[in-house]
């Protein structure tokens, strides 16, 4: 996991809209995806990419509208309706950095952004055993 400065730094670095980029990047890959697709119900891609982009922005230093709007993320727990195997762990992985490279953030960024989504996607686990390494 990246260290806790580098994390609440990367805000200042791409601020709002490389988050936005992001995210948007993300969820165009996200319906058409065999694994991810059904786990993301067409009537709600707008409100997910809402609160993904809110997550993302409040975690790495920006202001705190997410936790204003719905609280202590607890990923776990919004998260334990979705079977997420490591198979699904692998393909949103391979989604964000696919939108990773689209955003075109600076690289100081990216490197922490990457890491700490890797680490969370692996921690966001609930069916089957965990991978021993993180990709």
């Amino acid at each position: 996991m990246p260290d806790e400065n580098a994390i609440s730094s990367v805000y200042s670095l791409i601020g709002e809209t490389g988050f936005e980029r992001l995210v948007a990047a993300f969820y165009r890959r996200v319906p058409g995806d065999d694994i991810l697709g059904p786990m993301y119900p067409a009537h709600d891609l707008a409100g997910a990419e809402h609160r993904l982009k809110g997550f993302l922005i409040f975690r790495f230093g920006g202001p705190d509208r997410y936790l204003q709007e719905r609280g202590h993320p607890q990923l776990r727990m919004r998260h334990a309706p979705f079977a997420i195997d490591e198979a699904a762990r692998h393909r949103w992985v391979k989604l964000m950095d696919e939108a990773l490279v689209e955003a075109e953030l600076p690289e100081a960024a990216t490197t922490v952004v990457r890491d700490f989504l890797h680490d969370v996607a692996t921690f966001l686990i609930n069916r089957g055993p965990k991978p021993n390494m993180i990709n």
